[in-house]
């Protein structure tokens, strides 16, 4: 595959240099962002080697699968004239340019809303998944050596990373809802830090024998009070306080008089109400998946897995990390174990089994050469290309996917099989599943490939409209 090759034909099908604003590469994605969705050749983008799929959003985004997106991006910054630096400041240009347009297609208050929020925390997966993994990792270790490393300086040295990102995430959330939001990055992370417990923080000395009380509280300060939503929201709110003063802030005292007025003024409205209302709405997110995973059951746990691949073919699972984020908190009310995560897992498994029952019942060649390049990556856990490339365009594979992967939702609830980070799934997800409950997950997992296979067995196979989204070639 010439991967600059690619590039050259990315960047004329997207209406030329002068067109693409900046690119990023998520894991399967090359996400684009241009300035006139109008110049972009969206049907020749999809005839482009490699192409998996593409999906019209604020930004243009190419599947290509795990491994090779990475290689397509660095032949498209050569060809397009573009750097790595630029990449996830652009989005927001692009979304307020490309708005009216993409209105048609794409409901858009909230959904516009939480792709913004997802835009803070994309830029951190790398850190997320490599300090998941690490902790995962480690937990097994201590759980089956009975913690016979402890201990050992290079173990805990490694250990030391995972925890590090966790520890001090407030700040890089803090910064990257600042940058997202048009204000300066180290201001969202000043703001973030103060989301952070540390014994030397001022407000939290004792005088006299006694801790400082808040005026409206009438408690101590708590640092840690709404966590990453407070430091999120925190973020926000400096960016908007910097950009109104900077309108009317004389040029010659700005570089100095608005940080000053922002750090203090945001100081207190974080103390005295960012942090609050950060902690009812963590308070809430906590009640609504205690509603969904306690009370409702087994019957929460299809619902969560059937509806989660709709999510994802509009990208706006990537809204779900800040909740995966909270429910890994060591700190917080599941202490670490998070037991959403493996019901969306089961997604996937109900995208394998329909991607199988597809490729034993259909005679179509070119299909089937789809499929038999998507299995494998979608058992180990990345499902987009299966879905991009197989279930979606026909539409009724996609629907038995959703409805099979529910099951296996089912019965990850009814087993109670959690995660102790995020980052990985389908094989792969038996690295962060909580310890002694590995067998739990591969039975769900079993079960949401079985119900994908019977249900697309059954109802999904449809070999007309098969021939007409991949017509047969001549030595089909």
């Amino acid at each position: 595959m010439d991967y600059k090759k690619i590039g050259r034909e990315l960047t004329a099908s997207l209406g030329g240099k002068d067109n693409i604003e900046g690119a990023a590469a998520c894991m399967t994605r090359l996400r684009i962002s241009v300035r006139d969705i109008s110049r972009a050749d969206l049907e020749s983008l999809k005839k482009i080697e490699g192409v998996l799929g593409v999906v019209e959003s604020e930004t243009v985004q190419i599947v290509f699968g795990p491994g090779t997106v990475n290689r397509v991006y660095e032949g498209f910054l050569l060809a397009a004239g573009l750097d790595k630096s630029s990449p996830e400041a652009d989005v927001n240009t692009v979304a307020r340019e490309n708005r009216d347009a993409q209105k048609k297609k794409f409901d858009k208050p909230v959904q516009n809303f939480l792709k913004r929020i997802a835009n803070i925390f994309v830029p951190l997966m790398p850190g997320i998944i490599a300090a998941g993994l690490i902790n995962g990792l480690t937990n097994v270790i201590n759980v089956s050596t009975g913690g016979a490393l402890s201990g050992i300086w290079l173990y805990e040295s490694i250990r030391t990373v995972g925890w590090a990102l966790y520890a001090y995430l407030a700040i890089f959330v803090g910064c990257n809802a600042s940058r997202e939001f048009g204000g300066s990055p180290v201001l969202g992370g000043i703001a973030g830090a103060i989301c952070i417990s540390n014994s030397a923080m001022p407000l939290l000395a004792t005088y006299n024998g006694s801790q400082i009380i808040l005026p409206m509280t009438g408690e101590p300060y708590n640092p840690g009070n709404g966590g990453l939503l407070a430091a999120l929201l925190a973020g926000v709110f400096f960016a908007w306080i910097e950009k109104k003063l900077r309108r009317i802030m004389p040029g010659i005292i700005d570089t100095v008089i608005t940080p000053l007025i922002v750090l203090v003024a945001g100081s207190l409205a974080i103390v005295l109400a960012i942090q609050p209302t950060g902690a009812v709405l963590t308070r809430a997110i906590y009640s609504v998946m205690d509603f969904v995973y306690g009370r409702l059951g087994v019957a929460g746990g299809y619902i969560l897995a059937a509806g989660f691949l709709p999510l994802v073919s509009v990208g706006l699972h990537q809204a779900l990390i800040p909740i995966h984020a909270m429910l890994n908190d060591p700190q917080g009310p599941t202490a670490g174990i998070n037991y959403l995560l493996p019901i969306l897992m089961m997604a996937g498994g109900g995208q394998v089994g329909a991607g199988l029952a597809l490729y034993l019942k259909t005679h179509n060649v070119k299909l089937k050469r789809y499929i038999r390049d998507s299995i494998p990556v979608g058992i180990l856990g990345i499902g987009e290309p299966l879905m991009y490339a197989v279930t979606l365009p026909l539409g009724r594979p996609f629907i038995t996917a959703c409805l099979g992967a529910g099951f296996g939702g089912m019965m990850a609830s009814f087993l109670h099989v959690g995660t102790v980070s995020m980052g990985v799934s389908g094989l792969f997800g038996l690295l962060i599943v909580e310890p002694g409950y590995q067998l739990q997950y591969v039975i769900s997992m079993l079960l949401a490939y079985s119900g994908g296979f019977v249900i697309t067995w059954l109802f999904g196979v449809d070999e007309k409209r098969i021939n007409e989204v991949y017509p047969p070639t001549a030595a089909s």
